[in-house]
């Protein structure tokens, strides 16, 4: 059995059934595939979108069976490594594009180049030379099952907002004030009155008692409120008379709402999922550690690193890997610093989303995300800025299998003269006059 490399560390690798070689491209991955004890090679693409991976694994299930198979990619290939990493048979070497394009060169002296004789290359790195390849080997089955409800949650929540948006659109053509009156649309309240009175003529049928008694049976106790929305719906004038529009719409509204209730229950259940086996992880306890990690942020960080820690060698890399590390161009005397395009967005999403929460939590992200804002950075700006702060942070204590402790980190930025004491000491200041 020949060995392979995880970063420095010599590894034993399984008995691989077939090998992978796969050449990225924006629009489309060109693969080239063959079994072990094979001679004869197959090849083929895919979409480079949303789904297309999760198809093309099951092809390759289906040719080849549920044993351990070997993928060469090349590693700038951020978006496309983190969803192949998901799945516990494929093993992938990351071939660095200079390689790649030396060992080209070695066939092709020439310098012909397409994608299918490049996927046909990497299979024969991966093949031959695997052993002097990186290797980036699944994570443990506990992890890769956080990861999947984390994804999939995700999927369930961008439905949701699709079914929100088509449902808001609709209700600006025919029926404004459902807007006006209800601040989201996917509360219990709104649904049920969406479902028995999708238009405004139906709903100013009832009396005001009757509305009093709908909006007490489905938890609305503000009298003021409930008092404001009876007269306003008495009062209200129909944004359009016409029939046709009215009936369709009333028809296809209430269908919406019941698949935005099925989705939010969909949700809450996956969330009870999550939390489970987030829980029975052996290193939940350190992300939950982290302020503004909750009951949804925390899994996702754990999802977002798993439990492999060779599989980053520095928070520089994780932080590249990610996309919350900027990308700097120069040209010239010209030099400009933008995001990062191409990474796993979902990734890219979960570390800034976190570092946002904490800024409610934490009294340093609280200054530093305030002294970024002082800077001239807008929101998003200042918010990658705070959580490339706590990439590092988060990289240190789960190399180190240790919690974070907020104590002990602003203990650590006084002995260091940190300019952000001053800001630190105005928002506790500002927190404890507003409280």
């Amino acid at each position: 059995m020949q060995q392979a490399w995880r970063n420095s560390e010599p590894i034993e690798e399984p008995q691989f059934i077939a090998f992978v070689g796969i050449d990225w491209a924006d629009q489309k991955h060109v693969w080239c595939w063959q079994g072990a004890g094979e001679n004869k090679r197959e090849g083929g693409d895919f979409a480079a979108r949303a789904g297309a991976v999760e198809t093309w694994v099951a092809e390759l299930r289906q040719r080849f069976g549920d044993g351990p198979i070997a993928v060469a990619v090349e590693q700038t290939r951020a978006a496309l490594l983190w969803q192949l990493s998901k799945y516990a048979q494929l093993h992938l070497y990351l071939v660095s594009p200079q390689t790649s394009a030396n060992f080209r060169k070695t066939f092709y002296p020439s310098g012909a180049k397409d994608d299918p004789r490049d996927a046909d290359l990497l299979l024969e790195l991966v093949l031959q030379h695997r052993h002097r390849l990186r290797c980036w080997a699944p994570d443990s089955e506990a992890t890769r099952l956080v990861q999947n409800l984390v994804e999939e949650r995700r999927k369930l929540v961008d439905e949701k907002t699709a079914v929100l948006n088509n449902l808001t659109n609709r209700l600006k053509l025919y029926f404004p004030q459902m807007l006006e009156w209800f601040v989201r649309l996917d509360t219990s309240l709104a649904c049920a009155l969406l479902q028995r009175w999708p238009t405004l003529a139906e709903l100013q049928k009832l009396s005001p008692g009757k509305l009093r008694t709908f909006f007490h049976r489905h938890h609305s106790r503000q009298r003021e409120l409930i008092e404001r929305r009876i007269r306003e719906i008495h009062q209200a004038r129909p944004a359009l008379t016409d029939g046709a529009i009215l009936q369709a719409q009333a028809a296809v509204v209430p269908l919406l709402v019941q698949v935005l209730i099925k989705l939010q229950e969909g949700i809450a259940k996956l969330d009870q999922q999550m939390a489970h086996a987030a829980s029975q992880h052996p290193d939940y306890y350190l992300f939950a550690s982290f302020p503004g990690a909750g009951a949804v942020m925390a899994p996702r960080l754990l999802a977002a690193l798993g439990s492999q820690r060779e599989r980053y060698r520095s928070a520089t890399e994780l932080q590249t890997f990610s996309g919350i590390a900027p990308v700097i161009e120069s040209s010239g005397k010209k030099k400009w610093i933008h995001s990062r395009w191409r990474c796993p967005k979902f990734l890219r999403q979960s570390f800034h989303e976190w570092a946002g929460h904490s800024i409610r939590f934490c009294p340093w992200a609280r200054a530093f995300y305030e002294l970024q804002r002082g800077r001239g950075k807008g929101h998003h700006a200042a918010v990658r800025s705070l959580a490339f702060k706590w990439m590092r942070i988060l990289f240190r204590c789960w190399q180190d299998h240790v919690a974070y402790d907020d104590n002990l980190y602003l203990a650590r930025l006084a002995q260091r003269g940190s300019g952000l004491g001053p800001c630190i000491a105005a928002v506790k200041k500002l927190c404890i006059t507003r409280g």
